[in-house]
Formats: C-alpha cells, structure tokens, sequence
C-alpha cells in the first residue's frame, strides 16, 4: 500500500475531522439543576438588593443592574423546556426597562415587584458562623456573599 505525501495528509485530515464531530455533540454540557440554582442565588440575589432602590425610585441603580436581569433570564431559563418562563421573563424585563425610560415610578414598581414574585427571587440569607454554614467550598458561588 503505497501512499504519496497528498493522500497521507487527506487521509490525515479527515480522521482529525471524525475524531473531532463527536465531540461536538457534547459542547454544551452547562445546563444542569447546578448552574440553574449558580445563576438563581448570583443574579438573583442582585436582583432582590435593588428592591430599596426601586421604592426610592432610583433609576441609575436599577439600569446599571441590566446584566443582572439579562444573565438571570439567560441562566435560570436554558433550554427549551423553560422557553414559556424565559420568554415571560424577558417581557417582564423589557417592562422595567420601559418603566425607566418613560420615567415613571409606579410603572418601575409594578413591574419589578412583578418580576420578583412571577421568577420567585429572594436575596440569599445572611449567615456566619454563629449561625450555620452557608457553603461547602471555595467553589460554591456563596462562599463570598451574604450566605457563605
């Protein structure tokens, strides 16, 4: 079996390609209940410390947490089983958002408080260790906030 250099490297390239496929149907391994609950306790949790932001009416407070919003929705909700929920919290989003560009402050609550109970976002607790143990390791995404 002879084989020139051009036919080596052909041979070459397509089982680096084969090898290569398989792999791409394993890519998104990031959805799973851990990186859910990750980007309910993060984004959540800054979502639920603008809430005396919002009743001081606040706007500059609330917009300069528009990636809180967008990467809650994004990370609460993957896939699409979830595509009804993430679809309502981006509507309820887009409405806060509306509610600071018009300016009006009773339309910013509405919709925060809105959002807040239809996503069901609370702040993570505060814990120390006079009272319990909020995270597990260095890892976990309490470990530098109110609950580690």
């Amino acid at each position: 079996m002879a084989m020139d250099r051009r036919a080596a490297f052909g041979a070459f390239g397509a089982a680096a390609v084969t090898a290569a496929v398989p792999m791409a149907a394993f890519a998104d391994g990031a959805v799973s209940s851990a990186t859910v609950g990750r980007a309910r306790g993060i984004y959540g949790d800054r979502i639920a410390a603008l809430k005396g932001a919002v009743a001081a009416g606040d706007f500059g407070a609330v917009a300069a947490e528009k990636n809180a919003f967008i990467l809650f929705n994004s990370g609460a909700y993957p896939g699409a089983k979830t595509k009804d929920k993430k679809a309502a919290a981006i509507a309820s989003t887009n409405d806060i958002f509306a509610a600071i560009r018009a300016g009006d402050k009773a339309a910013l609550s509405s919709a925060y408080t809105k959002y807040v109970a239809d996503n069901e976002i609370t702040a993570l607790p505060d814990v120390s260790n006079s009272n319990g143990q909020g995270y597990s390791g260095d890892y976990d995404y309490k470990a530098r906030s109110s609950a580690g």
